[in-house]
């Protein structure tokens, strides 16, 4: 394996413990909630019961059959280590339990700090080519396509996710959700331009 290649692999592995990490402390604790695959997971969890470590990796791997068709091998190839390292870190998270001081009296704190850890670690995976989540794979799509910023991409599958969330957390804290989108996604940008 190339340098590069090996180099890639560990900053992508970094961006799914920053992405799980944030999601399992932040985001699960506190009823605050992210767009596209990372809301959907926990809009499953919540449902059905159903461990995120599981349906992140089902849902991830539908998504990425879009991407694959207008992205490519190496995309292919980022995008399902992608998958792999984040459903372990997840798992990692819960079987160490919470890490970071419950922000849920908080929940502006909570989309904020939460917002920037996923928008750093998305920003990390798609800065190398690859899609950290399902979600990703679409808004690179949907930007590529539609000649739009990254960023304009994600709150647009976001807003669906948080619009169908509502089912189970209450509107004061979707507003707080769409202050998360909206700091992960600009963060998104940032990073992928950097």
């Amino acid at each position: 394996m190339r340098k590069q290649t090996l180099q890639n692999y560990l900053i992508i592995y970094l961006g799914t413990a920053i992405m799980a990490f944030g999601l399992y402390n932040i985001h699960a604790r506190c009823a605050v909630t992210e767009g596209g695959v990372l809301g959907g997971v926990l809009l499953l969890e919540n449902w059905f019961g159903w461990s995120p470590s599981v349906t992140g990796l089902i849902m991830d791997f539908s998504c990425y059959a879009i991407g694959f068709r207008y992205l490519g091998w190496s995309f292919a190839r980022y995008s399902l280590a992608a998958s792999v390292f984040f459903s372990v870190n997840y798992r990692l998270c819960e079987l160490t339990g919470p890490l970071f001081p419950d922000l849920s009296r908080w929940p502006i704190a909570a989309a904020i700090v939460g917002g920037v850890f996923i928008g750093v670690g998305v920003g990390l995976c798609v800065r190398i080519g690859g899609a950290a989540g399902g979600d990703d794979a679409l808004a690179m799509v949907i930007s590529r396509k539609l000649k739009t910023d990254i960023s304009n991409a994600y709150l647009f599958t976001d807003l669906l996710i948080l619009t169908l969330s509502l089912t189970y957390i209450p509107f004061r804290r979707i507003a707080c959700s769409l202050i998360t989108v909206t700091v992960s996604s600009k963060l998104i940008g940032w990073v992928c331009r950097q």
